[in-house]
């Protein structure tokens, strides 16, 4: 969170809103940078429609259909499984449930449709959907299925990682005859309004957003941010806006109405910027934006939203998303490097005890690294030997973020624990950068010599009185059947085992067990002293923080005169 920020008043925005396009954008551009730093994010999903039929008219869209322009009134089980397994083979994370608002209401085909799939709802079918895809192949859904109630936020939130819902517009007037919301009753402002509120009480982390170029005023884009805005304040929960452009498509009533100029667009992408400050996530859909993509990074935004190397986006059908090393070209024009994320952004995955369902949580971060970004790769530790490390490139961009970390780091200077978490959270160029610095460093150092030690391991024990929940080590007395039979070795099999490793080249001992009951200070200097006996040259590398601590509580001294005993045995 950014303190040194101060939310502009109503009044403030609208004087901001006089200044040129330019001088405007680069306002926002240096504030998604001081709050998001370089990187742009986006999503890499899969779209599933799950419905085509929708109560609401809105006279700008294809999407919504009427029953005899489909074969089917929703996605079979077996289609959305189709589309989320060809999504996990191409590596996607998230699969968008994208419907129309509560078509049974108005459709009898939606009725008889549901009653044949054993459903009585849309919700209740988008709900199984959700969790078939969760148990068949993990990835994370994110539900778009219009207004919800408090009941079917709770009813959803088990199944669903995030969810979202457009605000569109705060303009009743939009919504009267002859405006584009006309007869449409879910996209009546107080509605929706009320909606994303409801997502907040229920500790939904939600997208929404503004659709501009309907016919609203400027004025009227600043209200429907400022109520978003406040909406975020109570709750904390809107987790991305999105600031999108009208396209006329045919066959609409919109057809012949102008697409906005891109200039309004990026006037409007930087004062949502300027709204909501540093630390929102902020997007503009690349693909209705083809080949201006580094000036919408240069008026404040900071993600591209989602983008399917599977599936169309089948509400914009005629705008294909771009393909993800030209979206990383695009995005590295601007300066910036481009980053996978889950459906759920990263601050939100590191405050999952409030924003996440306890049943998603295993699937949310088995799909997460570190930071709560997308991992990149499957590789863990203890299952491959070669990591997929992309070598760094010899020649680099300059990474002006880190560079003067970089620099002094490499004089010397001490860097405090802001500064280490920062080139933790480098990637990209950053990456690259902090690779070849400390390896610069390893060369002034250490030269070009790598050394390694002839050592071996001896677990004295594997009996602990710990039950740390990863570990795979440490035995019980209920453990025989699983894991094998704890065990104690006495000093005269340490001393053999130390004679046997001496005789054959090493020339360390490492020496580590589980917190045995039994034990204490006495055990582990007992231990060394075994060790030396056995062989006086050996070195001895021993003891995890854990029993050096438990050592010295046993003996009733402190650490510092265990270890020194220790040193002397």
């Amino acid at each position: 969170m950014n303190h040194s920020w101060t939310a502009p008043t109503r009044s403030e925005l609208l004087a901001l809103a006089g200044l040129p396009v330019d001088e405007l954008t680069a306002q926002a551009a240096e504030l998604a940078l001081q709050g998001k730093g370089p990187v742009v994010s986006y999503s890499r999903k899969v779209f599933i429609p799950l419905t085509e039929l929708c109560r609401d008219v809105c006279h700008y869209c294809t999407y919504a259909k009427t029953p005899r322009r489909l074969e089917q009134a929703y996605l079979k089980p077996e289609q959305v499984l189709d589309i989320a397994r060809a999504g996990q083979a191409a590596g996607c994370h998230e699969a968008l449930f994208t419907l129309g608002d509560k078509p049974e209401l108005r459709y009898r085909a939606a009725r008889d449709a549901l009653d044949a799939l054993g459903h009585a709802t849309t919700l209740d079918y988008v709900a199984a959907m959700a969790k078939l895809i969760l148990d068949e192949t993990g990835l994370l859904p994110h539900l778009n299925p219009g207004v919800l109630s408090a009941e079917d936020y709770a009813r959803l939130r088990p199944v669903a990682a995030s969810m979202g819902i457009m605000l569109e517009s705060a303009s009743a007037r939009l919504a009267e005859r002859g405006g584009p919301h006309f007869g449409s009753p879910d996209k009546q402002p107080a509605v929706r309004l009320a909606a994303i509120d409801a997502a907040g009480a229920a500790n939904v982390a939600l997208t929404s957003g503004i659709l501009i170029g309907i016919g609203e005023t400027r004025e009227e884009r600043i209200d429907s941010l400022l109520a978003l805005r406040e909406l975020h304040a109570r709750h904390g929960h809107i987790q991305e806006i999105i600031v999108q452009n009208f396209v006329p498509k045919p066959g609409t009533k919109m057809r012949d109405v102008p697409e906005p100029a891109f200039d309004e667009l990026r006037w409007t992408v930087a004062i949502a910027r300027l709204c909501f400050g540093p630390d929102m996530n902020l997007q503009a859909p690349p693909n209705l934006n083809a080949g201006r993509l580094p000036e919408l990074i240069g008026a404040g935004i900071n993600d591209w939203g989602g983008v399917s190397p599977v599936t169309p986006d089948h509400v914009n059908p005629e705008s294909p998303w771009p393909q993800l090393e030209r979206l990383a070209e695009q995005t590295a024009a601007a300066g910036r490097t481009l980053a996978p994320r889950l459906t759920l952004y990263p601050e939100y995955v590191c405050k999952r005890e409030r924003w996440l369902d306890p049943a998603l949580l295993p699937f949310v971060l088995r799909h997460a690294d570190a930071e709560g970004f997308a991992r990149e790769e499957n590789w863990a530790a203890g299952i491959s030997n070669t990591p997929p490390f992309r070598l760094a490139r010899r020649i680099r961009r300059r990474t002006p973020g880190i560079d003067p970390l970089l620099q002094r780091a490499a004089s010397g200077e001490r860097l405090d624990e802001h500064d280490i978490l920062r080139l933790f959270a480098s990637r990209g160029d950053e990456l690259t950068a902090v690779c070849s610095a400390a390896d610069e460093l390893r060369r002034q150092v250490c030269g070009d010599e790598v050394t390694y030690v002839v050592n071996r391991n001896i677990n004295y024990t594997n009996l602990c009185r710990y039950k740390c929940r990863f570990c795979a080590f440490s035995k019980g007395k209920t453990s025989d059947d699983l894991r094998g039979k704890p065990y104690v070795l006495d000093l005269d099999e340490i001393g053999r085992r130390t004679a046997e490793a001496w005789e054959r080249g090493a020339t360390e001992v490492c020496l580590q067990g589980g917190i045995h009951p039994d034990f204490t200070g006495r055990t582990y200097l007992d231990i060394c002293r075994a060790v030396k006996q056995a062989a006086p040259d050996m070195h001895i590398h021993a003891f995890s923080p854990l029993e050096v601590t438990h050592g010295a509580q046993t003996l009733g001294i402190g650490v510092a005169d265990f270890l020194e005993q220790l040193l002397h045995a």
